[in-house]
């Protein structure tokens, strides 16, 4: 088909859009993607499916919402039978390729890529499956307040490991594919996990920064008895009940994870610049996103896995100068509709030939300029670590509504109170707004039901993984080592700790 441009789409790992310049964080240093933003289409108000990483990538892949795939937590399988982003581009004449973290669980470790150029950081086996009968204290990575204890420089980490290897074979692949034989267009897939916790990072990142520069959270941390049900689990599964975290700790976190971002930005410098010197800029559209946010310490929280802003906005920038103008788009838009979006763009029209159902939405409209037609609403769903049940989140113009698990329900409204402090969920004179969300949420949702399926589902993964000791891993494998570099069946806090170089001692529990 003629026309038809490249796609090389960027993805960092647990990039919290509010920590980015483009979206009012004055301080982080990201010259790269600021350029992209630039010459792009930036989305004020983008959001992840389900604030986990497997599961909103899966979303993301097929334009459906992680529970309709039974994808619940980072353990979940990705079936091979649901048609991805990647098969549907083949058929349009595309060379798919994927180079990076995808988290995909399963046998199937392509879903339609054609090549993969790099083994995976993480395990692709049941080692992560979320366990409701263990109660809100289960950890099934380990994970506990160490990463954020223990953040600071570092020589080298196994995450600069993975993403510089990513970084090469991306590059490389660029070139290999600006000499390719025939003239097939092509989805590049880059995927580093990068800033994801543990917050380190080399001094050449880290003194970008001066560190009485960096800023405190913007919310303290709730008390206890005042948090809503969902962040008290979190609090619990954590482990934030054992550990200490001080200012000193919060501001060396965040100024490492801004380290990070930097280290990112670099690369997709690197990524731009190898596109322009190969000539193929101006045929090629990229896009940039993250699979979900991170708390950054904002209400004493960290990590991922609730609805709130630091966690599951997450940046979207799409930029093909060529033909698309600099705007920003203010309507409500989630990563289900980035499939439908990069089809509708190779298909050089509205694309009708999906098989089944989809969730998402094209945002090709609003991307040329033109009136939109955006629904404006985002579903988020929720039954990961920290999870006793099944939660929903809905975003509809100014106003966001929590369905946790049945014990609470939160109403905001971001626009008078974008930090989330004022929850409204209880006062009469927004119960009707309240009311019209709540339905949206719960509309062909049962949470009773959801709970049955989603136990069920744990309980037979727990079985197979105790019964096989999860082999085979199903990794994608490129080197003979790559299971002794990167996690296979262990602690995801506890190896990534262990290959930091210099060495630092696991912070212990208070006593």
């Amino acid at each position: 088909m003629a026309n038809q441009p490249n796609i090389l789409f960027i993805m960092a790992d647990q990039m919290a859009a509010k920590a980015l310049k483009l979206y009012g964080n004055p301080l982080v240093k990201t010259p790269n993607l600021d350029a992209l933003a630039a010459s792009g289409v930036v989305f004020d108000n983008c959001y992840c499916n389900l604030p986990m990483c497997g599961p909103s990538r899966a979303s993301l892949h097929t334009g459906k919402l992680p529970f309709s795939m039974a994808m619940y937590d980072n353990a979940s399988e990705f079936h091979a039978g649901i048609p991805a982003l990647p098969h549907y581009l083949r058929a349009l004449g595309y060379r798919p390729e994927l180079s990076g973290k995808m988290h995909f669980v399963g046998p199937d470790q392509l879903h339609g890529y054609e090549k993969r150029h790099t083994t995976e950081i993480y395990p692709a086996n049941f080692a992560w499956t979320v366990d409701w009968t263990q109660g809100r204290e289960y950890r099934p990575t380990n994970l506990t307040m160490a990463p954020i204890i223990e953040s600071g420089t570092c020589v080298r980490s196994m995450q600069m490991d993975y993403d510089d290897e990513v970084e090469y074979h991306s590059v490389q692949a660029i070139y290999d594919l600006a000499r390719a034989a025939d003239d097939k267009p092509f989805l590049l897939t880059v995927s580093f996990t990068s800033p994801h916790s543990p917050f380190v990072i080399t001094d050449e990142y880290w003194n970008l920064y001066h560190h009485d520069d960096i800023e405190l959270p913007t919310v303290a941390e709730i008390p206890l008895d005042e948090k809503d049900h969902l962040s008290r689990n979190l609090h619990y599964c954590q482990a934030r009940h054992l550990f200490t975290v001080t200012d000193d700790h919060r501001r060396v976190a965040r100024h490492a994870y801004y380290g990070m971002i930097s280290y990112i930005d670099d690369k997709i410098g690197k990524l731009v610049e190898t596109l322009e010197k190969t000539g193929l800029r101006e045929d090629t559209i990229v896009v940039f996103t993250s699979d979900h946010g991170e708390m950054m310490g904002e209400r004493g929280m960290w990590f991922k896995q609730h609805f709130f802003e630091w966690a599951a906005k997450v940046p979207l920038v799409v930029s093909w100068p060529a033909n698309w103008s600099s705007n920003r788009v203010t309507e409500n838009v989630s990563l289900i509709d980035l499939m439908p979006t990069f089809i509708d763009v190779a298909n050089d029209g509205p694309f009708d030939d999906y098989v089944g159902h989809i969730d998402g939405q094209s945002l090709v409209p609003c991307l040329q300029g033109k009136d939109d037609t955006l629904s404006d609403v985002v579903i988020s769903e929720f039954a990961a670590d920290g999870s006793t049940g099944p939660s929903r989140m809905v975003r509809q113009g100014d106003w966001k509504y929590m369905y946790l698990e049945g014990k609470d329900e939160l109403l905001y409204n971001l626009k008078d109170d974008p930090e989330e402090i004022n929850d409204l969920s209880a006062q009469q004179e927004f119960s009707t707004i309240k009311s019209k969300l709540s339905a949206t949420a719960l509309d062909n949702w049962n949470p009773a039901q959801w709970y049955d399926t989603i136990s069920l589902s744990q309980q037979e993964r727990l079985k197979i993984h105790r019964v096989t000791n999860g082999e085979p891993t199903y990794v994608n494998k490129i080197r003979d080592d790559d299971g002794q570099r990167y996690i296979r069946n262990g602690s995801a806090a506890d190896t990534k700790a262990r290959a930091r170089l210099p060495y630092v001692a696991a912070a212990k529990p208070d006593k």
